[in-house]
């Protein structure tokens, strides 16, 4: 049996937040509370990949954020942009392939060829998965395995009786991952804002008041520490279980 001290998280998602409010903390303009929280996204990549986590996914812009002033959402995509080119020789050292989830047709052709890049440049990498969820929505994703489903039993590909949950997840973005294990949210806030809703039915959730360009691999091991503590049933009594099982 597995001793609680070592467990780590298989997948670990997280919710980027607080980057505007960091800025403003230090008397500095949002783009460079971007640019730091783009930071921490390197120190805790390399954290989850030295501890042996599979898969990382990251809320990196939400439908929602194309609301936000244009030059924000103009200095969101350069970050994203050189962030590729700057961590692409690092993911294919350390064996890390990049995934994304969400509809990206609406990013600038350019952009979209280069994450279409670095995702087959590192698709034979195998030590740990890193998602990204661009222009993602949760409610979106389940929308969208209904379409592809309900196609698929028009086709005759399946009759009404082979409808399950499992079925539908086959369906979903996330289709080829776990549901995450541990969900993490920085700055304070408690909620999910539209985020793996289907995926996140038995997540452990972490909220800490650490802006996320402050959260680097001391406040990840905190987190997993008491992710270590929670005792995950997944409807079953603890006696079902026994003492000290998480699954």
């Amino acid at each position: 049996m597995t001793k609680k001290s070592q467990i780590i998280p298989q997948h670990i998602a997280i919710i980027m937040d607080g980057n505007g409010r960091w800025a403003q903390k230090h008397a500095m303009g949002r783009i460079s509370g971007h640019k730091k929280g783009a930071e921490a996204v390197r120190v805790v990549t390399r954290a989850c990949r030295e501890l042996g986590v599979r898969y990382l996914t990251l809320y990196a812009f939400s439908v929602d954020n194309w609301s936000r002033p244009i030059t924000e959402v103009n200095a969101l995509m350069r970050l994203l942009s050189e962030y590729l080119t700057s961590e692409l020789m690092e993911m294919q050292q350390t064996g890390i392939r990049l995934n994304i989830i969400g509809n990206i047709s609406r990013i600038k052709p350019s952009l979209q060829d280069k994450i279409h890049g670095v995702c087959k440049q590192t698709a034979d990498n195998h030590d740990m998965v890193l998602t990204l969820a661009l222009n993602y929505s949760g409610r979106d994703d389940i929308t969208e395995a209904v379409k592809g489903l309900f196609a698929d039993f028009q086709s005759g590909r399946y009759s009404w009786e082979d409808m399950t949950n499992e079925l539908l997840g086959r369906y979903l973005s996330t289709a080829d991952m776990p549901d995450p294990d541990l969900l993490i949210r920085t700055s304070g806030e408690y909620r999910l804002s539209n985020f793996l809703l289907w995926q996140s039915a038995y997540t452990e959730f972490y909220f800490t008041d650490v802006l996320w360009p402050d959260f680097g691999k001391a406040e990840l091991l905190a987190a997993i520490e008491e992710f270590r503590k929670r005792e995950r049933r997944f409807g079953k009594t603890s006696a079902q279980l026994g003492k000290g099982m998480t699954r």
